[in-house]
């Protein structure tokens, strides 16, 4: 089978968007996957429990996000919740391995230890993947599968290859779980731009997840594809609206953009985001959460929630009235791209 058949070539409007049911606010739980730190099994039960109960409905994980930590951690508070009150989405892409060897307080940027994480984008690495993910979660189906990571960014001078490993073993993987109802949707989960042009015209996507792309921070590499998302069909979801903890605090700008410590220009910037959202007397993490969701592509914006204070802040901000006057301001200050809408607000 050619592979731009076995992905479902598509020019036109996908009727994949009608498989995608997520909105709003979603939880991201690489952060109780011991991300960067550890976080205790009670902090994490607390945290998913608050987001829903509060009204959080959207949970994205991946094998990733602690070594399967994050997944047995979702699952147990979700086995107390009926099936049809909640939706998950995890990933493919990366087998966990158990490493004695690792041994470090931090692998693949987790605290964990004892196991290590390999790219595997074969047909068998997918679903042995979706398996244990499945048995992780203890859950009969996911509402969306992303394969995690494809791109250059990731993978350097083997994308090529990697990419033609996606395009001819896990993409048709993934479409054939969807088709058997094991995966409501099928999308990419990414940090980057070029690969969801690359897959956009070749693959029957349902949905990409773009990470820190489309942000208040940066736009104007990701508004091109948004418009070719919109035109085909193709829903996004929007993670890392803080940009790696850049925009998070609502004091000043953090340390790390894109998941490294944060340069001079990129700090400069931050800072006229910060000041234009102080004369406005807006928290600068309100204005982050509420942009993106005004691009129609977009129909979900997931930040990831290590506890309940940071559940509680992510509803406070997703939901928070603010001034219309902050949008004219920030695109005045060359921070919104002339081409990118803006939420509808009240003064």
């Amino acid at each position: 089978m050619a592979v731009d058949a076995a992905c479902g070539r598509s020019g036109a409007a996908s009727v994949g968007a009608g498989r995608v049911r997520v909105a709003g606010l979603g939880f991201g739980t690489a952060p109780i996957g011991n991300l960067y730190a550890e976080v205790g099994d009670d902090a994490a039960h607390d945290a998913l429990e608050r987001a829903l109960r509060l009204g959080i409905r959207y949970f994205d994980s991946a094998p990733y996000y602690g070594h399967g930590l994050a997944e047995r951690r979702l699952g147990r508070v979700l086995s107390d919740w009926p099936r049809g009150e909640f939706q998950v989405s995890t990933k493919v892409g990366r087998r966990i391995e158990a490493d004695p060897a690792q041994g470090g307080a931090i692998t693949n940027g987790f605290a964990v230890h004892g196991s290590r994480a390999v790219f595997d984008y074969s047909r068998d690495g997918v679903l042995r993947c979706v398996e244990a993910s499945l048995e992780r979660l203890g859950l009969e189906r996911v509402d969306i599968l992303f394969l995690h990571d494809v791109g250059r960014l990731t993978h350097g001078e083997q994308h090529p290859v990697l990419l033609r490993q996606a395009l001819d073993a896990a993409l048709p993987a993934m479409a054939e779980l969807r088709d058997q109802g094991v995966v409501g949707a099928i999308g990419i989960g990414v940090n980057e731009v070029e690969v969801c042009r690359e897959l956009l015209p070749r693959c029957d996507l349902d949905c990409i997840m773009l990470a820190g792309r489309y942000t208040l921070f940066e736009q104007a590499r990701a508004l091109p594809l948004l418009d070719e998302a919109q035109r085909r069909g193709v829903k996004v979801i929007v993670a890392g609206p803080y940009n790696s903890g850049l925009l998070g605090d609502p004091h000043g700008p953090g340390a790390t953009y894109d998941y490294a410590p944060a340069g001079p220009d990129t700090l400069g910037r931050a800072r006229t985001i910060y000041q234009a959202c102080a004369e406005e007397r807006v928290d600068v993490g309100a204005v982050a959460l509420q942009f993106p969701a005004a691009h129609p592509a977009v129909c979900a914006v997931v930040a990831g929630m290590r506890n309940v204070e940071e559940v509680e802040s992510a509803l406070a901000r997703s939901s928070q009235r603010l001034p219309a006057r902050i949008w004219p301001r920030l695109r005045g200050a060359g921070i919104i791209d002339a081409a990118a809408p803006v939420p509808g607000t009240s003064e």
